[in-house]
């Protein structure tokens, strides 16, 4: 099979949004945007990703959370105009909150992410999102966990929770058990790393414990908007962990400049190929 990932879009729309939107974190957030970081993420490179995509036909498409900024109806109104572009649907689309889908206590509240984006992140037999998310596709189990909640400036910390935690340790039990090849969805990568006290997931510890106990065979993130590989320990041996960097980050820099990936999953072997923005031709190579 092959499977897409991308992460990290940061729609941006402020379209009918009242100045009071932004008596909250948000402030910080609009600051940043108006100190440059608004031109960074430009729609058209998504719609360019979306284009590649719908060209290429892989069999199952996921995003790791970050679909927008500032969590305003109007970014999520955007971004799920630009998901249904994409030619598999939302069944063939899995979904995962980041920090900035959940960026404030309301959106949270609210469920704006869920009620905006849900069909991308239902399970199968469900009738609304809940997490973690569970989507079982042929051969392969796509596993989504939220590490999406508020946090005050300038944190961008993750957590998932006890409740999620069990639920997850049992979903990947159950597929481990029916032979499939799962796939583990999540925002904030599951390891630390240099920014781990500002920007990493606080129980990174229990959900590492839960991998050794059930495995995986592969675990998919963003947030670190670059592209990451590491390994977490399973039962008969590492996982890998690959962190794809921003679908629509336009810089100058190869390294950094908007990306995703594709996998092709044969067995338990998995080819990863990097598709990068080209600027001059404006189209994915």
């Amino acid at each position: 099979m092959l499977v897409a990932h991308f992460s990290d879009i940061h729609a941006l729309s402020l379209a009918g949004t009242s100045p009071l939107a932004f008596l909250s974190k948000r402030l910080a957030g609009g600051a940043n945007l108006l100190l440059g970081r608004r031109n960074k993420h430009p729609v058209r490179i998504f719609e360019a990703l979306i284009d590649d995509l719908n060209r290429l036909r892989p069999d199952h498409v996921v995003c790791t959370g970050d679909m927008v900024n500032l969590s305003l109806d109007s970014e999520f109104a955007l971004a799920r105009a630009l998901l249904d572009r994409l030619d598999l649907g939302p069944r063939e689309v899995s979904l995962v909150p980041g920090n900035h889908d959940v960026y404030v206590w309301a959106a949270r509240i609210g469920r704006a992410f869920e009620h905006a984006l849900g069909p991308y992140a239902t399970s199968d037999g469900a009738s609304e999102p809940t997490f973690p998310l569970l989507r079982v596709r042929g051969p392969i189990a796509v596993i989504g966990i939220s590490t999406a909640l508020p946090s005050p400036a300038p944190l961008a910390d993750g957590w998932v929770g006890k409740g999620q935690l069990a639920a997850v340790e049992e979903a990947l039990a159950r597929q481990g058990s029916e032979g499939r090849f799962r796939i583990v969805l999540l925002h904030h990568p599951p390891f630390k790393n240099r920014h781990a006290f500002l920007r990493g997931l606080r129980d990174r510890g229990a959900l590492q414990k839960v991998l050794r106990r059930t495995g995986a065979e592969l675990i998919l993130h963003g947030h670190e908007h670059r592209d990451l590989r590491n390994t977490v320990e399973g039962p008969h041996g590492p996982i890998p962990v690959i962190g794809v960097g921003s679908g629509t980050y336009d810089d100058p820099r190869p390294e950094r400049r908007a990306r995703y990936n594709l996998y092709r999953i044969e067995g338990r072997e998995i080819t990863v190929e990097t598709r990068v923005h080209d600027a001059a031709s404006g189209q994915f190579r």
